[in-house]
């Protein structure tokens, strides 16, 4: 004999109530598994409000058009901007698209793509009609188009992305941006007196600051930098005219613009570092050097870092020529390196210390003052065993 419709309801929610079946808030959070966004050609990056957990796998598939008409012929910007009707995957890269900056330096003209998190930090990625990405750390996910804000302010049309978590990740959704701040074995006051506050130039003038340690083996160290967006820089002039011209006709941008050599135990810089837009390059950048120290931390390499933002050119106070200027609040960009290579998932552990003798205020070899807090980051990078 058949249940009635009342007997049929109570048995079903006494099921629920059992747990035997999923709650009704269950069947919602199942139910966002996909998730269907439209990306505007007008717009930069549009907030997806899908917040991720670090380790989750996304499956992203994009259809529609976006245009970018031809504007006034007499005009500087319509002569190098590129026009026409695309997919997802943009516009071929010409040589005009090298006095703009993108991105993703790899991908097409207004090509979609996608970040995780803080558009401070995070390193955007392509996306295009398809593709497959690991989530690395916890965080809000954002799509875009890989365009100029003057692109945007003439493009029509959008892009349909739809959205699949395939796997939810096992990080706490909560802990975005890298993991919580720890104490690390190993980073004594002893080893922080060992450790020079800062650099110097050839001729043994004072310079910037060591503001950031890294314990990780050669090979892990490079890979946390390359996996951030940043690119070591060429080594000498004779190099970088190479480079830049075998970029150029590549149609890549060309960030790899070299620095100068400074000095920490009584040595050069084993790697600089670079993390800048193309065209600016030359006068502003983001930008760091990396000596490997005599210490290790738990049987693996330190390393360490001076890292200043270039923001302009001032006069050099040594030989009256022209130099970089950095951005005196050399605090930011400590917190830089921090949130760009944290972004990886590649950084296991960090914190903050603050030695004995903490530097607050000083000037460059070349004369510019700059002020801090005085504390250094500390980053531990993942191992072989993933710890």
């Amino acid at each position: 004999m058949g249940l009635s419709i009342a007997e049929f309801t109570k048995a079903l929610f006494g099921l629920i109530l059992a747990g035997t079946l999923m709650s009704p808030s269950s069947f919602g959070q199942a139910a966002k598994k996909s998730y269907k966004i439209q990306v505007p050609a007008n717009k930069q990056w549009v907030d997806t409000n899908i917040d991720l957990r670090g380790g989750a796998k996304l499956k992203f598939t994009a259809t529609g058009e976006v245009t970018y008409p031809a504007g006034d012929k007499s005009s500087y910007e319509s002569k190098t901007h590129t026009v026409g009707t695309f997919g997802p995957d943009g516009l071929p890269r010409g040589f005009a698209d090298l006095l703009h900056a993108y991105a993703v330096g790899n991908a097409g003209h207004g090509a979609l793509i996608g970040r995780i998190g803080s558009t401070d930090y995070a390193q955007a990625f392509a996306v295009g009609a398809g593709k497959e990405f690991d989530v690395p750390v916890a965080g809000r996910l954002f799509l875009g188009l890989n365009e100029s804000e003057k692109d945007a302010a003439t493009a029509t049309g959008s892009f349909e992305v739809t959205v699949e978590v395939l796997e939810e990740g096992t990080a706490d959704a909560s802990a975005t941006g890298g993991p919580a701040e720890t104490r690390i074995a190993g980073i004594t006051p002893d080893l922080l007196a060992k450790i020079p506050r800062r650099v110097s130039d050839p001729q043994q003038n004072p310079g910037d600051m060591v503001n950031v340690l890294i314990v990780g083996t050669q090979d892990q160290v490079l890979q946390a930098f390359t996996a951030a967006g940043w690119v070591q820089v060429d080594k000498d002039v004779r190099g970088a005219a190479i480079n830049a011209i075998m970029d150029s006709l590549a149609k890549k941008d060309y960030l790899t613009m070299p620095m100068s050599v400074l000095y920490l135990f009584d040595r050069p810089q084993d790697y600089g570092f670079a993390h800048a837009e193309p065209i600016r390059v030359a006068m502003s950048r983001n930008h760091l050097r990396v000596w490997k120290s005599p210490y290790e931390v738990a049987g693996r390499p330190l390393w360490c870092v001076a890292a200043t933002h270039d923001v302009g050119f001032e006069r050099d106070q040594r030989n009256k020529g022209v130099t970089h200027k950095i951005d005196p609040a050399i605090d930011e960009e400590r917190e830089y390196v921090n949130g760009t290579l944290s972004g990886t998932g590649l950084v296991v552990r960090r914190d903050h210390v603050s030695p004995a003798n903490p530097l607050t205020v000083a000037k460059t070899a070349t004369g510019g003052e700059f002020h801090s807090d005085g504390r250094i980051l500390v980053l531990v990078l993942k191992n072989a065993a993933g710890k």
